[in-house]
């Protein structure tokens, strides 16, 4: 995967099978109603701060659209079918446009799929207003001013709260419901997900004490490691679960994404447990061909978890309402085995 787009998945676009839940969605919805919203009147006027102010929504939307990663899970989490949303372009395994957990989604709600927004080259606004929507959910994203001035032309637009691409998936959850008028059922999801998360960590109970690092390791460039900081919304959800940090992590307050080391400085990651990263199972063999790299404890002795290349199993590494559920059994077995195999 070139560079560009890995780190799309953490500031661009992107980043449980065996839970009683796991093909369903988290908070339970009357699917007789399904695709309406079912807050009451009474729950509007509602404001939503975000980065770029405030937005007030006046009256309960029905027509809901959602850009960026990730935002249409929250209707439809709580039964809420948008009439627009981003089309999947990473992660996709039937090329439809809708990830797997999304697809679930539909599916249980008896719902086509709604009309796709293709962002490869930014929001395509006519796009999103050809929807015309009451609503625009963006709590998740890395709208500029611009794009967000633009949006708001269409309808009230739920910007991200402070670091564009950072918005951890409680606080998307808390927007993007309380725009919906639904603050309480997205307190509920929250449960639900929390739930779920305690449940698969105690199923892997080896991650507990691992000190994990999510990280770039590029084969074609050895010369650097680049690893993703808490900022990011991937390390940031472990480290939400109280897993133990890296020195690396826990020695910085950088506000950036990603940070990058020197091969030469390899010995800073001496204590890190399980290098997490995308590709394939060559990859292991070619860091271990290293001289520099080959020297880190976790490298030399094949603790690397390898997220297979743009499957649904790596998207799902950047958490969202309805991938946790989907997939986070999957992702913790992957995380765990390098250390069950010591």
């Amino acid at each position: 995967m070139r560079i560009s787009r890995i780190l799309g998945l953490g500031t661009a676009v992107l980043l449980a099978a065996s839970l009683t839940a796991c093909s369903t969605a988290p908070a339970s919805t009357d699917d007789s109603a399904a695709g309406a919203n079912p807050a009451s009147d009474g729950a509007f006027p509602v404001t939503i701060e975000h980065v770029y102010g405030e937005t007030t929504i006046t009256e309960k939307p029905e027509r809901v659209a959602t850009v960026a990663w990730a935002n249409h899970e929250v209707p439809l989490a709580l039964g809420i079918v948008p009439v627009g949303m981003s089309k999947a372009t990473w992660g996709d395994d039937d090329d439809n446009g809708v990830l797997p957990w999304v697809e679930d989604r539909l599916d249980e709600l008896g719902a086509d799929t709604p009309v796709l927004f293709d962002e490869s080259d930014g929001i395509d606004f006519e796009a999103v207003a050809d929807t015309e929507p009451d609503v625009i959910l963006a709590s998740y994203s890395g709208l500029t001013q611009e794009d967000y001035d633009t949006l708001s032309k269409i309808a009230p637009v739920v910007a991200y709260p402070e670091v564009a691409w950072g918005t951890p998936v409680e606080t998307m959850i808390e927007m993007n419901s309380a725009a919906l008028g639904l603050a309480d059922e997205g307190d509920a999801l929250i449960d639900e997900i929390h739930a779920q998360t305690d449940a698969a960590l105690e199923e892997h109970a080896a991650l507990k004490e691992a000190k994990l690092l999510f990280a770039y390791l590029d084969p074609s460039d050895l010369s650097q490691i680049m690893y993703y900081t808490p900022v990011d919304t991937r390390p940031g959800f472990l480290t939400k679960l109280g897993l133990p940090e890296p020195a690396v992590l826990a020695d910085t307050d950088s506000t950036e994404f990603y940070l990058t080391v020197s091969a030469e400085n390899a010995d800073v990651f001496d204590d890190v447990d399980v290098f997490i990263t995308y590709g394939d199972d060559s990859l292991i063999e070619t860091l271990q061909a290293d001289p520099l790299l080959s020297k880190i404890p976790a490298i030399a002795e094949g603790r690397i978890a390898i997220l297979p290349d743009a499957t649904p199993l790596a998207a799902s590494a950047n958490p969202s309402p309805l991938s946790i559920g989907w997939g986070l059994d999957d992702y913790f077995a992957l995380l765990e085995a390098p250390l069950l195999a010591q």
